[in-house]
């Protein structure tokens, strides 16, 4: 699409150019002074630059006509003689703007201009953008989900996975350069589609309501502390087209899976509905098995195995509603209501096998479990924006209201095999969360002269939760009898507090962002009926400094430093240890302090004309890191296993530094290729109970993707990853493959897409361990999904897609823009 407007562009101003009668310039005066006239271009209803408007200037004396067009930042400046013009701003879709009677007779800069969208031409069509490209801006880089084929019909999950610098391990953690500790944000927020569990809730969300993901890993003060890895914001759809429009897509898959989203819009000039509503039912099954050996000579069964059975189903729906009333031209209010009800049966099958010292079994046995889990979330929002006659001076505030439950039930039974057949007691556990959020911002945006920009804001997140453990164990007559000796209620309430401010200036070149953020949190931990003081009060401050240098048009250099915070949460502080399994278990640690880091961020970009490398070199050093280790708890089971506890500690300091790039090429004209490979390093040092859980790893990742347009239009996608091995005091990880494959192809003049798609191709995605303490080795293999198969049928009414730009800038190739 840019290609062509592009030429459109380019065919209009040579067109009135050449339009006019071309005067002899040999015949005149050679001293003619010559004035730059310049400006910046910009959205109305977005505040976005506009790349490729065209800017003419015809004398109003009727001599040659002069022009030219904006750059990916919106900016224009032309050179002309001294005169008298009628200046007129163009775009495609937009309303012409005429500046007449301008006189020109110094250096003159129009300032911002803004566009307003046409009614008659996007009342029909929206245009929806079909590639995916990576935006460069001075404190984020912006992935654009376009037509990733391989996430059709697929999840958030699906997405992160395939965006730069991140990943999304066997567990569904998402990491960002191999550190687990992100931020992750809806439109900027924490949201109620996260819920509770942020994993389970990526595991479900529909790819097709996301249009965009930010990766911020040197967030600047505006945005919250938290994550010493740092933010990943995903964006979701919200149509900006006159009149109704919007898409529909279908999915089904093997394992079973099927689902149905819609992404809604109707807008008017006074106001903009819409609605992202999706349904999703899938299929997960998994398996995972340990193989442990124990050194003490007492222990009757030295060797065990442990093999284990995942089958998850269940279904979730989702739908946002919101109304966008433009209160005047520059202000409007944005009010919307978020529904999220999710159900999770996962049944886990449990074959345990002691060997003894002659690797002779001696006992067997099998344990059940079945979780029931029920997620209901709502979540209310109110934002107001006033945008004021200056450019880039605007006032909003935010309103945001979390109201989540989760409500489990799980059934665990025990059967004896070998060598006397036995049922055991059953047993029951319930757990049910509630949870309530609250949000309160302000933001102010004050430009001063036209490179230099003040901001400042605050911002309140209340959360308070709770957790009702109970365990049920079933007597010699078939009742269950709760055990209060372990079954407790905790409570976590956090408030946090900030206030922040940055300045902004541009010197030549070089653009600078400078930021300060102070929060301040409350945070009270308890379980009921226990002596715990858990509770934290701390102030902390937050410097921020962005710093961008662009070399040329085509290449930039940036640097950032950043200091951050990891609050402990959740399953790390809940002292409530799980009960899947009887000798290895998982138990949270309330007295986790945060953990501070400071990091630093080098930044090159550089773009050829089929090719584009990006590349940073970072550096974080963290205090009172989270660390998870393997303990024996001195406790045994009934049968003489020893119980083998893995717990969250704080250690005293990690270092962790690497590098990353990114490469995107496109070889023809129906081709192409992009690559990423991030090297990192991190050590680790500190003591646990006077044992060294000092450790240096060094791992790495990379992911390569190619996507080529077929014969009768057929586009074919391939996507691989390879995450290399890693290790720290206690374990060692190998190294995973994985890979994606998926077909697409446009019919119904382009108003439908069929798209077939394979997740983990060759079924590898597993992860690999081995564990070694002073008192046991154990090796382990994990996997939470098997291959997945989906094919999906996407429809789009009022839309057309966008066709992509190609031999323009990097020959089509994923679009990397400077600025910010």
């Amino acid at each position: 699409m840019k290609q062509f407007l592009f030429t459109i562009t380019l065919f209009l101003i040579v067109f009135s150019i050449s339009a006019q009668q071309k005067p002899n310039y040999s015949s005149q005066k050679k001293n003619i002074s010559m004035f730059d006239v310049s400006g910046k271009v910009y959205e109305r209803s977005t505040n976005q630059p506009l790349e490729y408007a065209t800017i003419i200037l015809k004398p109003l004396n009727g001599k040659r006509v002069f022009g030219g067009i904006t750059n990916s930042k919106g900016e224009f400046d032309i050179e002309v003689p001294q005169g008298e013009y009628k200046i007129s701003i163009e775009f495609l879709s937009f309303m012409t703007k005429i500046i007449g009677n301008k006189k020109i007779d110094k250096k003159t800069n129009l300032g911002a201009i803004y566009l307003e969208e046409d009614a008659e031409t996007l009342g029909e069509v929206e245009l929806i953008a079909e590639k995916s490209t990576v935006e460069i801006r001075l404190d984020k880089k912006i992935y654009n989900v376009g037509k990733d084929m391989t996430v059709k019909g697929g999840t958030a999950s699906d997405v992160l996975d395939n965006v730069p610098s991140v990943t999304v391990d066997a567990d569904g953690v998402v990491n960002l350069r191999g550190n687990e500790n992100v931020r992750i944000l809806i439109n900027g927020k924490p949201s109620g589609l996260i819920g509770i569990s942020d994993t389970e809730a990526l595991r479900q969300f529909p790819a097709d309501a996301i249009k965009k993901v930010e990766v911020i890993t040197s967030p600047s003060a505006r945005y919250d502390a938290e994550g010493t890895a740092g933010i990943i914001n995903i964006i979701l759809r919200k149509g900006k087209a006159l009149g109704f429009n919007g898409s529909a897509t279908i999915n089904a898959g093997i394992p079973e899976s099927y689902g149905f989203s819609a992404n809604l819009n109707y807008r008017t000039k006074n106001f903009n509905l819409f609605n992202n509503t999706g349904y999703s039912y899938n299929d997960s099954p998994g398996n995972a098995e340990f193989d442990t050996e124990y050194f003490s000579a007492s222990i009757p069964s030295k060797y065990v195995n442990e093999k284990r059975d995942y089958n998850r189903k269940g279904g979730n729906l989702n739908t946002n509603f919101g109304i966008e009333y433009f209160l005047t031209e520059n202000s409007s209010i944005t009010g919307s209501v978020l529904y999220r009800k999710s159900n999770r049966n996962t049944f886990i099958n449990n074959i345990t096998t002691k060997y003894d010292t002659n690797l002779i079994e001696n006992e067997s046995y099998i344990r059940d479990s079945e979780d029931d889990n029920d997620f209901i979330n709502w979540q209310y929002a109110l934002n107001y924006i006033n945008n004021f006659k200056k450019s880039g001076h605007t006032l909003s505030f935010d309103f945001q209201y979390q109201d989540n439950k989760s409500d489990g039930l799980s059934y665990i039974t025990e059967n004896v095999i070998y060598p006397d057949p036995e049922e055991k007691p059953d047993e029951k556990n319930i757990t049910d969360q509630t949870q309530n959020k609250l949000l309160l911002q302000g933001d102010y945006v004050l430009p001063i002269g036209e490179n230099q920009q003040f901001e400042a804001g605050f911002r309140s997140n209340i959360n308070n939760q709770t957790t009702d453990y109970s365990i049920w164990f079933e007597d010699e007559y078939g009742d269950f009898i709760k055990n209060e000796d372990i079954s407790n209620v905790f409570n976590y309430d956090e408030r946090i507090h900030a206030f922040y401010s940055q300045y902004g200036n541009k010197f030549g070149k070089l653009s600078a962002l400078f930021g300060l953020r102070m929060e301040i949190t409350d945070i009270d931990i308890s379980v009921t009926d226990e002596d715990l003081d858990a509770k934290k009060d701390y102030t902390d401050f937050f410097p921020t400094v962005n710093l961008s240098y662009e070399v040329s048009e085509d290449q930039n250099i940036t640097l950032g430093y950043n200091r951050r915070i990891r609050r402990p949460r959740s399953r790390f502080i809940n002292p409530f240890p799980s009960r899947t399994s009887k000798n290895n278990i998982f138990q949270g640690n309330p007295y986790l302090d945060p953990s501070i880091s400071d990091g630093v961020d080098l930044g090159y970009f550089k773009r050829w004309d089929k090719v584009t490398f990006n590349s940073s070199i970072y550096f974080t050093h963290a205090t009172d890191v989270f660390q998870f280790i393997s303990e024996d708890t001195g406790e045994t089971t009934e049968d003489g296993l020893p119980i083998i506890r893995r717990t969250p500690i704080n250690l005293s300091t990690n270092d962790r530094y690497g590098f990353e790039f990114s490469v995107n090429y496109t070889p023809i004209k129906n081709w192409r290729l992009n690559g990423s490979f991030n090297f990192y390093s991190s050590e680790f040092e500190g003591f646990h109970e006077d044992i060294d859980f000092g450790s240096k790893s060094t791992s790495w990742f990379a992911r390569f993707s190619s996507k080529i347009v077929l014969p009768a239009n057929i586009d074919w996608q391939t996507t691989m990853m390879y995450r290399g091995p890693g290790e720290n005091a206690q374990s060692k990880r190998d190294g995973m493959f994985m890979a994606n494959m998926a077909f697409s192809k446009d019919i119904l003049k382009g108003d439908g897409t069929l798209a077939l798609n394979v997740s983990d191709l060759f079924n590898t995605r597993k992860r690999k361990m081995e564990t070694l303490t002073e008192t046991f080795y154990s090796e382990s293999e994990y996997q939470w999904r098997q291959r997945q198969i989906r094919l999906s049928f996407t429809y789009r009414f009022k839309q057309k897609k966008k066709r992509e730009r190609r031999g323009y800038d990097n020959g089509g190739g994923d679009e990397e823009i400077m600025g910010g």
